[in-house]
């Protein structure tokens, strides 16, 4: 409890405050005691805290060795009573002033230690100016030091410290006073100027951000419009994908379907020329519509484990792969009447292939090859010999004999109609230049043969004088086959098949041309060859000369390979 408020308060008129006196009360009090007492206050003990702190400036500069503090005390308190003229007159008390506000709670800022502290270490300037505040008539509002301020308040805060400093006061007749001293630390009005703008620019800022996080969308809205955005876009890559792949398959070939449903319809001839690979027929079976993809039916046929073989086959367009192959394998062939016939045979050899494959007479077959006319052929021809056009061939069941003839000599007839041979004497002759050339030359040289065959025929020859020489004429007529005659053979004209006695073409044809030797026999290369010789039976390889010598030469090779090659020119 401080001595102050322990002092007996009867007849005090600040008895009644109940707190701790202000400033203004104890230097009001002071003067009442005074007064009462007798003593005389000199009124330099009233001077403003501005006065002393020029005093204590002045006394510093002159060097005085008495502290501020001292200077302070001995200003404010230590006064001699000598110096007093007279006792002042009674001081009128003033009304206790209401508490003055604050704006931060003491306590907050009223840390002991901190104050200890600053006891211990404070300037004595300082401690001078809150003694000289005790007893200096000072106004509320007057500046205080920054250095205090300074000590205990930031750069943006408006602190007020309240330190209470509670010194022992002796008077010179010995009474003892407590006084206390309160010293707060205000800043200057001006110093709070530039801090008040900022603080006005940041509740500026402060509400300009107030107002964005208020439109701002929640995070369930922000998530909901991302999750929308990813499914637009999802959605456009999708669109821009299948778009794109409708475009691309046409030049891919992406746009086929894998296979018709089939049965199919119609009817469309696919042939398979010897030496063609699945390939090859897979792709004509797509570009006549048998089949929807060349791949995918290739993938059957191979998955079926068949092979090709040569021949005309007859298809229904848009069918199945395994029913196209089915045809192909000649699979199901008891359902339909099959046969298949190669190029070169002979006429009774294709009778025999048609009978078997038929189940039709033999005899019936040759007594209708044996009447020609009936099919259009010219009165020169004794039977259909040339004109059964070699393929393979599937008929319903129950199909007649005549039918199937007729069928397989319209197939040749066309053929020579496509070359431009339309005349039916003029057939005849192109086909049986066809059965020679189909029988003495390879494949490669069927338009040369054909060609020396024509230049052998013209009256103007005197090099062959019109004889072909054609050794297979000449065993067809005999009616054997072989690479060797001999020269009694040469001779005998009872043989109308022998082009070595009699000029011009034989009897007829000699054996079934396919349409390449059709079609070389219809437009031959045009050269001066006279003579030609197969030197190689194994790859037909052809020889032709000009002259009879260079021929021999090459008949010399023909009989050296015969050799080398026992039992094969038989």
């Amino acid at each position: 409890m401080s001595p102050v408020n322990s002092d007996d308060s009867a007849g005090d008129p600040f008895a009644d405050a109940g707190r701790p006196l202000t400033r203004k009360e104890i230097r009001a009090r002071e003067k009442a005691v005074t007064a009462e007492s007798g003593d005389a206050v000199p009124e330099q003990a009233y001077e403003s805290v501005e006065e002393l702190h020029v005093g204590v400036g002045a006394a510093q500069r002159t060097g005085s060795s008495a502290s501020a503090s001292d200077s302070l005390r001995t200003a404010a308190i230590a006064t001699p009573p000598a110096a007093v003229a007279e006792p002042g007159p009674a001081v009128e008390v003033p009304d206790v002033p209401p508490a003055p506000p604050t704006i931060h709670d003491p306590a907050e800022h009223a840390d002991p230690a901190e104050h200890a502290d600053h006891a211990e270490h404070a300037d004595p300037a300082v401690h001078g100016h809150a003694a000289a505040e005790v007893h200096g008539d000072q106004s509320e509002d007057a500046p205080h030091f920054a250095e205090f301020a300074d000590s205990h308040a930031g750069p943006h805060a408006d602190i007020h410290h309240e330190a209470v400093h509670n010194d022992h006061v002796h008077n010179e007749d010995g009474h003892h006073y407590d006084v206390h001293h309160d010293a707060v630390a205000h800043e200057p009005y001006e110093e709070h100027v530039p801090y008040e703008q900022q603080a006005v620019g940041h509740q500026l800022l402060a509400g300009a951000e107030n107002a964005a996080t208020v439109t701002r969308p929640s995070k369930k809205v922000r998530r909901r419009r991302r999750l929308v955005a990813l499914l637009l876009t999802l959605a456009l890559f999708v669109t821009a994908t299948v778009v794109g792949a409708q475009f691309l398959k046409p030049l891919l070939g992406n746009d086929k379907p894998a296979d018709y449903p089939g049965p199919g319809t119609g009817q469309v001839k696919v042939s398979v020329v010897p030496g063609e690979g699945p390939v090859s027929v897979a792709a004509k079976l797509e570009d006549a519509k048998v089949v929807a993809n060349a791949d995918t039916f290739m993938a059957a046929l191979s998955a079926s484990g068949g092979t090709l073989s040569p021949g005309e086959y007859d298809f229904k367009q848009e069918m199945k792969n395994s029913d196209a192959v089915s045809v192909l394998l000649n699979e199901g062939q008891a359902k339909v009447m099959y046969f298949a016939l190669s190029a070169g045979l002979r006429i009774d050899e294709s009778l025999e292939a048609i009978s078997e494959g038929s189940g039709l007479s033999l005899a019936q077959l040759k007594t209708l090859s044996n009447s020609p006319k009936q099919f259009g052929l010219t009165s020169k021809a004794k039977n259909l010999e040339g004109f059964l056009a070699p393929g393979e061939y599937r008929f319903p069941l129950g199909t007649t004999a005549k039918e199937i003839l007729t069928k397989l000599v319209k197939s040749t007839q066309d053929e020579l109609k496509a070359q431009g041979v339309t005349d039916a004497a003029k057939q005849y002759d192109v086909v049986t230049v066809a059965s020679i050339v189909q029988a003495e030359g390879g494949q490669a040289e069927y338009k040369d043969v054909a060609g020396a065959i024509y230049n052998r025929l013209k009256p103007t020859n005197t090099e062959t004088n019109g004889l072909i020489q054609s050794d297979a004429t000449v065993t067809y007529g005999l009616g054997k086959k072989t690479f060797h005659i001999d020269e009694a053979e040469k001779a005998d004209k009872s043989n109308p098949y022998n082009t070595y006695a009699i000029q011009g073409l034989p009897a007829g044809p000699i054996g079934s041309p396919g349409t390449t030797a059709i079609d070389a026999a219809a437009k031959p290369n045009n050269n001066d060859y006279l003579y030609w010789v197969t030197i190689n039976l194994d790859t037909k390889e052809t020889k032709f000369s000009k002259t009879l010598a260079e021929h021999n030469g090459y008949v010399e090779q023909y009989n050296a390979w015969c050799e080398a090659n026992p039992g094969r020119c038989v």
